[in-house]
């Protein structure tokens, strides 16, 4: 990247049914964000045109095909529209299996346009899971369709709020299934990536807790077998090959830790276990980030709120915050 070129951040649009316009268009309504970085929204035209309308930004679309071509004005929005959507196949607030799949494809296109090093980064609007699935997708999110894309063998999402910092052990999968996951060889490879990440971001030998499974830590093995067999030894191990590692540390404490200064990052053990304390601590402004992918992805941390899309109400601080970091992790800054 040139010295002085501002970062290009691809942001997708999400499920045009939900609220992902909407807080696109207030969040590129902030001087900040042009200030920083060449933000090109991946979606369809008409909905944008739309949301900049509904929030009442005063921006003008500029529909562009080549990424470097310029916007020539001030107050013009880039947005690259692959044709793949019809303003009559938009109704807001309602689940559409044709949305569901534009927003998915959408999601395609910026992984490929980041891996073609055509864009710096990529944040990302909510998508819907149920359209996404009755669209014919099988990857049930954003991160998993970004590992297909990428071939990417370890993927792992991280949630972030101030302070905080949160990686997951599992994502999107059911309680029961994501207990099979808590094995030693997968916390070890998560301990690993986080460590490795984290010093590419400008953060070298991070200080990780990791959350116990079982409640109290299992008490020596009275509630769980897990701490013993499989998160304990993944910890010596990983602290054997330089990882700077604490835990398993119950789960009702580690958090609290972390946001007193004792950590910098938690290692989670399933979706729910860390994604609640996140939220907790500053949900408007949590976003996410993964760890493992080729390329620069943040997001927001919230859905699609189909109960409020259309409104103009939505919060837009999430995706602001998700676009700042994209461009900062895009520029070398990073964590540090």
């Amino acid at each position: 990247m040139a010295e002085q070129r501002k970062p290009v951040v691809a942001v997708t649009m999400g499920d045009p049914c939900g609220i992902g316009p909407e807080v696109i268009a207030k969040a590129l309504s902030s001087p900040d964000v042009y200030e920083t970085c060449r933000p090109l929204i991946i979606g369809n035209g008409w909905c944008m045109e739309r949301a900049l309308e509904l929030v009442g930004s005063g921006l003008k679309l500029h529909h562009t095909t080549g990424l470097l071509e310029p916007n020539g004005a001030a107050g013009m929005v880039d947005l690259l529209d692959p044709g793949n959507l019809n303003a009559e196949d938009v109704t807001v607030g309602q689940i559409s299996p044709t949305c569901g799949k534009a927003a998915m494809e959408w999601v395609a296109t910026a992984a490929q346009l980041a891996m073609d090093g055509q864009v710096d980064a990529i944040a990302t609007a909510p998508v819907n899971k149920e359209a996404a699935s009755l669209g014919g997708y099988s990857a049930i999110g954003h991160t998993e369709l970004f590992q297909e894309v990428a071939g990417s063998p370890t993927v792992a999402t991280m949630l972030m709020s101030g302070n905080l910092r949160v990686v997951h052990l599992t994502t999107h999968r059911s309680l029961r299934r994501a207990l099979d996951y808590v094995t030693k060889d997968r916390i070890f490879s998560f301990l690993q990536l986080t460590h490795d990440t984290f010093g590419s971001w400008g953060m070298p030998n991070p200080r990780i807790g990791v959350a116990a499974l079982n409640p109290h830590g299992s008490d020596n093995g009275l509630l769980g077998h897990e701490e013993n067999e499989e998160i304990g030894p993944a910890v010596e191990a990983a602290r054997d090959a330089g990882v700077d590692v604490t835990g398993p540390v119950p789960a009702d404490s580690v958090f609290h830790q972390a946001i007193s200064g004792r950590y910098d990052v938690v290692l989670a053990m399933f979706h729910d276990q860390g994604h609640i304390p996140v939220k907790v601590h500053g949900f408007e402004r949590s976003i996410t980030a993964n760890l493992g992918l080729p390329f620069i992805r943040t997001s927001v941390d919230h859905g699609t709120a189909f109960d409020i899309a259309g409104r103009g109400v939505a919060d837009h601080l999430s995706m602001m915050e998700a676009i700042k970091l994209a461009q900062t992790f895009a520029r070398g800054q990073g964590l540090g």
